[in-house]
């Protein structure tokens, strides 16, 4: 008998075993084959807008995505430099072959981790409590809690052109009976939609005609505990080209023949990352879309080509990427699918993602109708972590969407629901600029030590940061620049207004044109490593910004605190419009903040609904 079974070993299902295993539950992971665990199948990066920021929210927690990025990168970039820091996320350009080495390195070394490989097709349920699973060949195996990660397999079907084959991603096997059982016990199941474009060989690539996309030149990580870094030297370099007149009158004129205009198609494909001929037709004002050339691995001679799925048969995709400048003379290594797969209803969980239809089973990752290995890890982390809270008899770990983007992705699936494979963006983040890349440990770290996944030494290092990040705040305070100062001379040279009066370092750096680096040589030598600089930077010149968001935050926080009972009857509620009615019944909030996102509720209904509590509870 196993504490945890985790079923499925992608990124969802990684994280899943580990959290529990970490924290001392007899844990059993089922994959199809191991060899697959923590595979790449379609962009080999981590990260990205917001997803980055999710991978530092994993692992101030706790989790191993970020670590394993860290080891096995192939280039690291900070994106939207530009921009405010609320948006500035870390992307990282993986290795397709050593990202998933490491991952499978590190299960095998973990402690109270069982891993075997099967397919399961079954779950063993009594009085709606899930007791295991049964694999394809008959074998039972129980267990007290069961994770479903299942990734794009159940009824997985690959699409190309006007023909359709069975087949989970990369030929490998698809689930064929499991999300059949799931419809048996209850649940509702959704077709879903994703894509991968085509890999190229390298050799056959005219990168002169191509811009350079290097790294950035800092050591950054994902990880808090990373220590050492990739000089950007012994990065391996991307590059940037585009789509013309020719590739769009190629798609255009045999959009019949490609999956999703032909018919075949009954999944719905993520908004946020259309197929090229979806791009073509939805934006046909544009002269041209952008077409990134980015390397697999050091061990392999491919070639992704980001920003160019598609489902067109193979000699139309021949036709179509060889208009492209640097590809004119490639040579095709892989061509490009769509797949089609079965996924949940998300508002059959609830924010612990454990499931309203049985009782002690959890599903994380794309099964949720989400897309992206980060939004998946994120999920499992959760999902394993609340599977053991829930045999511990502890409360589960609900994140508050001022807390973090996993606690505004796990939020919107639980509460909205999803039509369409799920993205994590920054815009669906209302406070995003509490949720930043630089202070993801602040704002998780205690979590993942209270939960057992961040050791003692680790939080430690943690706490003595942040001590010294507010030392240096005070400290700044005290500094004082008279107008008779050289440092006049550089604010000449950024184009500031000279110093008129005596004024502090700090308020100094919340001018917009400074930052830390530029007072550095005139305060005295610091401890402070570059990442706690930009924090002290970002903590002077957004207080303003920060505080007001805390405000709003704070407003939000009753309603937040109001619990609702589960058991709840809606339908005993007077006065309550009858579409909140069927809402509430259906999704069942635990929270009046909760309640007041579901989409049709509305004010009235809320300050009802808050009436009948106060009389009744």
């Amino acid at each position: 008998m196993y504490d945890v079974i985790v079923v499925g070993g992608g990124h969802a299902g990684i994280e899943a075993c580990l959290a529990p295993a970490r924290i001392g539950m007899k844990t059993l992971l089922i994959t199809s084959h191991f060899e697959n665990v923590g595979s790449l199948p379609c962009n080999t990066s981590i990260g990205g807008p917001a997803k980055g920021i999710i991978v530092r929210e994993i692992d101030a927690l706790g989790g191993q995505m970020g670590k394993t990025s860290d080891a096995t990168y192939l280039q690291l970039k900070m994106l939207n430099t530009a921009k405010g820091p609320g948006v500035q996320s870390l992307r990282a350009q993986a290795d397709k072959k050593a990202y998933p080495r490491y991952m499978q390195k590190v299960l095998k070394k973990q402690e109270h981790l069982d891993i075997i490989e099967g397919m399961v097709e079954n779950l063993i349920v009594e009085e709606q409590t899930v007791k295991g699973v049964i694999l394809d060949n008959g074998k039972e195996y129980f267990g007290k809690t069961v994770i479903l990660t299942t990734g794009t397999y159940l009824k997985a079907e690959i699409l190309v052109g006007d023909q359709k084959t069975p087949s989970g991603p990369d030929q490998e096997r698809q689930s064929l009976f499991l999300s059949d059982r799931l419809t048996e016990l209850g649940f509702r199941i959704q077709r879903l939609k994703t894509g991968t474009p085509p890999r190229v060989d390298i050799e056959s690539v005219d990168f002169s005609q191509t811009q350079l996309q290097p790294g950035t030149n800092e050591p950054l990580a994902f990880s808090y505990e990373t220590t050492s870094y990739i000089p950007i030297e012994e990065q391996t370099p991307c590059y940037l080209t585009y789509t013309n007149e020719d590739t769009h009158k190629i798609i255009k004129d045999n959009l019949h023949k490609c999956s999703m205009y032909s018919g075949i198609v009954k999944g719905i494909g993520p908004r946020y990352c259309p197929s090229i001929e979806d791009k073509i037709v939805k934006f046909s004002d544009k002269p041209q879309h952008q077409i990134f050339l980015e390397p697999e691995s050091k061990e392999m001679n491919t070639i992704y080509v980001q920003g160019f799925s598609t489902s067109m048969p193979h000699d139309i995709q021949e036709q179509m990427i060889r208009t492209i400048p640097g590809l004119q003379n490639c040579k095709i290594l892989k061509y490009a699918y769509a797949i089609e797969y079965d996924a949940i209803d998300p508002l059959q969980l609830w924010p612990s993602l454990e499931t309203k239809v049985i009782k002690n089973l959890f599903t994380a990752g794309q099964i949720n109708g989400t897309s992206g290995y980060e939004e998946a890890a994120a999920q499992g982390l959760i999902a394993g972590l609340n599977a053991a809270k829930k045999l511990r008899g502890e409360n589960p770990l609900i994140l508050k969407r001022d807390e973090a983007y996993i606690g505004v992705m796990i939020d919107d699936l639980v509460t909205k629901g999803t039509k369409e494979p799920y993205r994590m963006l920054t815009s669906r983040a209302e406070y995003r600029l509490l949720l930043r890349h630089d202070n993801a440990d602040e704002r998780l770290r205690k979590y993942g030590y209270d939960a057992h996944l961040v050791k003692p030494e680790v939080y430690q290092i943690y706490l003595d940061k942040m001590e010294r990040i507010h030392n240096e705040i005070e400290r700044l305070e005290t500094i004082r620049f008279t107008p008779k100062h050289e440092i006049n001379n550089i604010l000449e040279t950024l184009g500031s207004t000279r110093l008129s009066e005596g004024i502090s370092a700090k308020s100094l750096l919340q001018r917009p044109e400074m930052d830390y680096s530029k007072i550095k040589p005139y305060i005295g030598e610091t401890s402070l490593t570059l990442e706690e600089e930009k924090r002290v930077t970002i903590l002077i010149k957004y207080k303003g910004y920060i505080d007001k968001a805390l405000r709003q935050v704070d407003k939000q926080k009753k309603m937040e605190e109001k619990q609702i009972p589960v058991d709840i009857n809606y339908d005993a509620v007077l006065n309550l419009s009858l579409e909140a009615k069927q809402k509430l019944s259906q999704i069942r909030p635990l929270t009046i903040a909760q309640a007041s996102r579901i989409s049709g509720i509305n004010p009235a209904d809320i300050s009802v609904l808050l009436i009948y509590l106060k009389q009744h509870y």
